[in-house]
């Protein structure tokens, strides 16, 4: 079975193609660039629009295929920006229906779980989803994805973004801020908001924008704030694992990609005597490999749509999504059974 999948619920468009031998044979992406400020839903759509047909058609002519060798499509049914989840939800039922080929919908969130659990080769993990519009521990329990901690207020890849835009940086300032911080000579504290399982980045993002009106350098704001919501991080996951007995810690969603957080938590899990595992950085962004994924993984346990069950949900919650997969010996795969990304 050849599976496409279909990404657009924030600010990236994407187009993945993966079989059922466990192979990714396409992944391209597209990544709407505001010129000044942040994201606004209807402009992120337009470009989406716009890049929807070359991204599928750029996938397709990655993997040597037409559109004739697609058997299902499947694509982010939230959550997400409503504008941007249509324009991904109707090329999907475009596709399927003049193919006349399957359509699933899928939940984004867990969309990352299964891509790093299938590429990494951990089997039942607690996952830290580290994202623009989400910030989440998630583990497996009782046949769903359980969320037992999440932010109260901002995803910490929405604080970054709008921190650098007060600071200066401009928009997608998260890789910006970890290079600033290598060369930091001072941490200054800040607000460390943790509250039970739960965080929240508000307080934190308000002070380092005070720190930068007293003249602060760039630097140093940046090595405290990274050291600070990192640790904040760091310590929900701890506290989750300990509480729900996972050995293992996946990492998923773009803010993964941070060297220091990823320190951060392979130290941790270690004197727990636990296991870090990251996807490629290609994974952790959002993308349409990961759509595709999920997609074969609900449809090989069963699972089938007819297009008015596609609606998209802007707050599709992890929670709310049946695991028929993992009910019985769905399909998975080892890191060695996936072969390097294309």
């Amino acid at each position: 079975m050849i599976i496409l999948g279909i990404e657009g619920t924030a600010h990236t468009f994407g187009a993945g193609i993966v079989d059922s031998e466990h192979n990714i044979l396409a992944n391209e992406i597209d990544m709407f660039k505001p010129a000044e400020g942040g994201l606004h839903p209807r402009e992120v759509a337009n470009h989406h629009s716009e890049t929807a047909a070359p991204v599928i058609k750029k996938a397709l002519d990655s993997a040597g295929m037409a559109a004739e060798d697609i058997d299902l499509v499947s694509f982010s049914m939230g959550p997400g920006l409503g504008p941007c989840l249509r324009v991904a939800a109707t090329a999907a039922r475009a596709f399927a229906g003049y193919m006349r080929i399957p359509i699933i919908g899928v939940n984004h969130c867990i969309a990352h779980i299964e891509i790093g659990r299938a590429v990494t080769g951990c089997t039942d993990p607690a996952l830290l989803y580290a994202s623009g519009g989400n910030t989440q521990v998630i583990a497996y329990s009782e046949g769903r994805y359980r969320i037992f901690g999440e932010t109260q207020d901002i995803g910490i890849g929405n604080m970054l973004d709008k921190l650098g835009r007060e600071l200066g940086m401009g928009f997608y300032a998260g890789p910006r801020i970890e290079e600033l911080a290598k060369n930091a000579d001072r941490y200054y504290e800040l607000p460390y908001s943790v509250k039970g399982m739960d965080v929240a980045f508000s307080g934190l993002m308000t002070a380092a924008v005070a720190l930068y009106r007293k003249g602060v350098s760039l630097e140093n704001i940046s090595y405290s704030v990274q050291e600070t919501a990192y640790s904040m991080l760091t310590e929900v996951t701890e506290r989750a694992m300990a509480h729900i007995g996972k050995k293992e810690v996946l990492l998923g969603g773009g803010v993964a990609q941070n060297m220091r957080l990823r320190e951060m938590i392979e130290e941790m899990a270690h004197a727990r005597g636990a296991e870090m595992f990251v996807p490629d950085r290609r994974l952790c962004m959002d993308n349409g490999a990961m759509i595709a994924w999920l997609g074969y993984l609900m449809h090989s346990s069963g699972v089938r749509m007819e297009i008015k069950d596609t609606e998209v949900r802007q707050r599709f919650r992890t929670d709310e999504v049946s695991v028929t997969w993992r009910k019985r010996s769905a399909p998975r795969s080892s890191c060695r059974e996936f072969p390097e990304i294309r």
